[in-house]
């Protein structure tokens, strides 16, 4: 009797220390009871009795997928090839495990299909000046649709658009001719200013008396600091011939 107790004392202590299952922090544990769904399990040890009950553990961190390049047209006929990362994480461990076969790649796959779609309800500018407009309407499409699986996504980033080698070509020369556009701009821009500047200047001039002489003066002074100019005096006609009528008297 007594080995029969100890035989029996060890078989219940083998199946209790069997039936131990840990379950991280960072984890839930979906429990099965006879292939029926029986709760989600915190974390720490608890007990799964073999045979009877199975449990699944789902990692409850948030995870980054990167969805490999994509090739998507735009809305102005423009072939592109994006890529993006997705960081989403499990918010019931439960759906994950009961609404969809593989939570992981379902959400890579409507990633991928959800990019193309939005990329191709834009133009090309458009994706190129507002790629994180287009980020966050990707990221509200696929967290709506993940919803019943119990997933949350928190943000997709689009990491690249590879625009094909034409294009690159013709976007390079429409910013050259709009540099150049700018620079003529510019420049008619400053010459229009001078030339502002310089009428009033004139009518100043005009307008004070002696302030013309002064002026004239002025810049003899400052040609005359240099001594490698040569002044040339322009004296008025009128002066001239003033001095031919007291030469001949």
């Amino acid at each position: 009797m007594e080995g029969l107790f100890v035989f029996i004392v060890l078989g219940v202590g083998f199946i209790i220390l069997i039936s131990i299952r840990q379950i991280n922090q960072y984890q839930r544990g979906v429990k099965f009871t006879l292939g029926k769904y029986s709760g989600t399990i915190e974390p720490g040890w608890r007990l799964v009795i073999p045979v009877f009950q199975s449990m699944m553990k789902v990692d409850m961190r948030v995870k980054a997928v990167d969805v490999p390049n994509q090739e998507a047209i735009t809305k102005d006929n423009v072939s592109v090839m994006i890529n993006a990362v997705i960081y989403y994480r499990v918010s019931d461990a439960s759906k994950a495990i009961l609404e969809v076969e593989n939570f992981y790649y379902a959400t890579s796959q409507l990633a991928q299909t959800t990019m193309r779609n939005a990329v191709g309800e834009v133009t090309l500018d458009h994706l190129l000046q507002n790629r994180e407009e287009v980020s966050t309407n990707i990221s509200v499409i696929i967290d709506k649709a993940t919803d019943p699986w119990g997933i949350k996504v928190q943000t997709v980033e689009l990491k690249d658009v590879v625009l094909p080698e034409d294009m690159k070509r013709t976007m390079s020369k429409e910013a050259e001719a709009e540099r150049e556009r700018r620079a003529v701009v510019i420049k008619a821009e400053g010459e229009v200013t001078a030339a502002v500047n310089l009428t009033k200047a004139a009518r100043m001039l005009s307008e004070a008396e002696g302030a013309l002489h002064l002026r004239t003066l002025q810049s003899v002074n400052d040609i005359s600091s240099d001594q490698s100019n040569t002044t040339i005096w322009m004296l008025p006609i009128e002066i001239l011939s003033a001095m031919k009528g007291m030469a001949k008297k």
